[in-house]
């Protein structure tokens, strides 16, 4: 089934320049400049900054250290002011860590243990410890669901932790922190409660609460939530805050909590369920479904619930299993999916698809990460591949084999990239 396409309003150029200004505003809100601070980086689109990033790797080569991680995890890790961060938890969740690593050599700086005697449900695929790390370069905070959200100084020492309710479903969670101005983020969820919230970094208070209405298992009878995390978005002179959620996607006023609009689309024959993060491009964004549910295409103003009005397409054939997040270049949108793993790329202005492959094989849990003009990825067996940003033809660079299970993100800082897979924690460098 082809798309449903209603008169879009996109660009017909990739305006470059916009872009780069929009990722240094977000970028300087959220920390250094060269820093990776938060899931998918400084600006929560997967876009990395500078370069000298390596095309090849393996464990005997362009290797500047590595470390070993107690137990697995789908976390990915950050980098800030000179720090990297991990997370990872107890088989049964009773104890959940963040771990503080100098970025110069892996040596462990701290780790920060915290106890919880609940155990819950997950799946066997997401073990706890699921959320990225963010920080400002000063604090940083982790989530770890119903053990609540912590905030941590630089030398380890607890600063705030917050009590936000309990999560509860087959699946776990997996939604990161955001920040942004003086404010963390958070899409909580899933469970009996679904809502956004805004706490100040500096005392862990609660400055707002967006409550989405209904739980994880009550939508008319279908498997229900959200694990997308949000993304901070510059249109015209504001910011938005956009978040996929179980049935819509939603944008927030940042400093209030306040609705701007609401579009409609993400409801799913197999359930109403979002893993990935919306991905914005220039005034418009796209929003993908779980477990073979719906895509759609947006305008990023309006007011209200604009789904009439604004939607420019709705894509509600079944779709790939999608539970990383793609790129948008230019007017394409270039996705690497869970189930099957193939790697796609779709036109932005339509939503069909203009080529597959299969690539090497194995399913993406990670997003995709634009660097250096190249894309790269990360596949469930641990093997990163590098592809040209090619509209016309899968284009493959290189394929790095690490052999070791990842659900992860790598993470890009000032040449170097941080890979966490099931065993360790590597730091990837250019040889010079």
């Amino acid at each position: 089934m082809r798309a449903q396409y209603h008169a879009p309003c996109f660009h017909r150029m990739w305006r470059f320049s916009l872009l780069f200004s929009v990722l240094c505003l977000v970028a300087s809100s959220t920390g250094r400049a060269a820093d990776w601070p938060a899931f998918r980086g400084p600006a929560g689109n997967g876009i990395a900054e500078g370069g000298g990033y390596a095309l090849e790797w393996s464990k005997e080569k362009n290797i500047r250290w590595s470390v070993p991680l107690p137990i697995r995890g789908n976390e990915s890790p950050i980098v800030s002011n000179g720090r990297v961060f991990v997370t990872s938890a107890a088989a049964d969740g009773t104890q959940r860590t963040l771990h503080c690593f100098d970025r110069a050599d892996g040596k462990a700086v701290w780790t920060k243990p915290v106890t919880f005697n609940i155990v819950e449900k997950t799946h066997q695929t997401n073990p706890f410890g699921a959320a990225t790390p963010a920080s400002d370069g000063e604090r940083v905070v982790v989530w770890h669901g119903s053990a609540g959200l912590f905030c941590y100084d630089f030398e380890g020492t607890e600063l705030w932790k917050r009590d936000l309710g309990q999560v509860g479903h087959i699946w776990g969670y997996g939604s990161s922190p955001v920040i942004h101005e003086g404010l963390v983020y958070l899409n909580f969820g899933p469970g009996k409660e679904q809502y956004l919230v805004a706490l100040e970094l500096e005392t862990g208070a609660v400055a707002w609460k967006f409550d989405e209405p209904g739980g994880s298992n009550d939508r008319g009878g279908k498997m229900a939530g959200s694990w997308s995390t949000p993304v901070i978005a510059a249109v015209g002179d504001r910011f938005q805050l956009i978040c996929s959620m179980p049935t819509r996607v939603v944008s927030l006023d940042p400093a209030t909590g306040t609705l701007d609009w609401s579009c409609d689309g993400l409801v799913g024959r197999n359930g109403n369920l979002v893993y990935t993060s919306p991905v914005i491009g220039d005034g418009f964004g796209i929003a993908m479904g779980g477990y073979t549910g719906p895509a759609l295409a947006f305008k990023l103003d309006g007011e209200g619930d604009v789904t009439e009005t604004h939607r420019l397409w709705h894509a509600t054939a079944k779709n790939p299993q999608r539970i990383g997040s793609g790129i948008i270049i230019g007017e394409s949108l270039f996705m690497a999916n869970a189930g099957p793993g193939l790697l796609q790329c779709l036109d932005v202005t339509t939503g069909e698809e203009r080529w597959k492959d299969r690539g090497p094989g194995g399913n993406f849990w990670g997003s995709m990460v634009l660097a250096e003009g190249r894309l790269y990825v990360t596949n469930q067996a641990g093997t990163t591949l590098v592809l040209a940003p090619n509209a016309e033809q899968f284009e493959k660079l290189a394929e790095n084999i690490l052999g070791e299970p990842s659900n992860s993100t790598p993470a890009f800082s000032d040449g170097d990239i941080f890979l966490r897979t099931s065993k360790m924690l590597y730091a990837i460098t250019k040889a010079p």
